[in-house]
């Protein structure tokens, strides 16, 4: 089970927040934020993602059991929208949307979703390697290069 895998190329539909808050600031639009920002997530770098993968495929005690693949770094999602804004320098402004302006009617959130990693470690000895600080490095080193209209 994956946990909110990021990486550069990623598309921003299906609410991916990491690329939409990216592209956002660059573009000095306000950064939207779902409900109160107090809700939390895990993000997971893809190559580590793609590592611990590999790492399950070489293990035989792994055949026929469930892992969940994440990191354990917990960040807010507003928190991250003001990493996000602090590392671009964007001007924008962080804007708070509540959830009955952005769902339908009867939608509910996770206030905090992390994933217990014990049996991945314990399997594959897995400890995510990237900081969500260098995800986000990624993302808008990606997103910026993607912006660059050629002359």
């Amino acid at each position: 089970r994956l946990f909110n895998t990021v990486g550069p190329r990623q598309v921003s539909r299906y609410g991916m927040v990491l690329p939409t808050f990216v592209r956002q600031a660059l573009s000095d639009k306000p950064i939207t934020v779902y409900g109160t920002g107090d809700q939390s997530r895990c993000f997971s770098a893809v190559q580590d993602v793609v590592a611990a993968w590999v790492a399950l495929i070489d293990q035989d005690d792994s055949i026929g059991k469930v892992y969940n693949i994440g990191s354990n770094q917990e960040i807010t999602i507003g928190a991250l929208a003001e990493l996000v804004k602090k590392k671009t320098g964007s001007a924008s402004e962080i804007q708070q949307i509540p959830y009955e302006q952005a769902y339908e009617k009867g939608f509910e959130d996770m206030l905090r979703r992390v994933p217990d990693v014990r049996r991945l470690e314990s399997t594959i000895g897995f400890h995510p390697k990237t900081s969500i600080e260098t995800i986000v490095d990624q993302v808008i080193e990606f997103e910026r290069d993607r912006m660059i209209v050629p002359a």
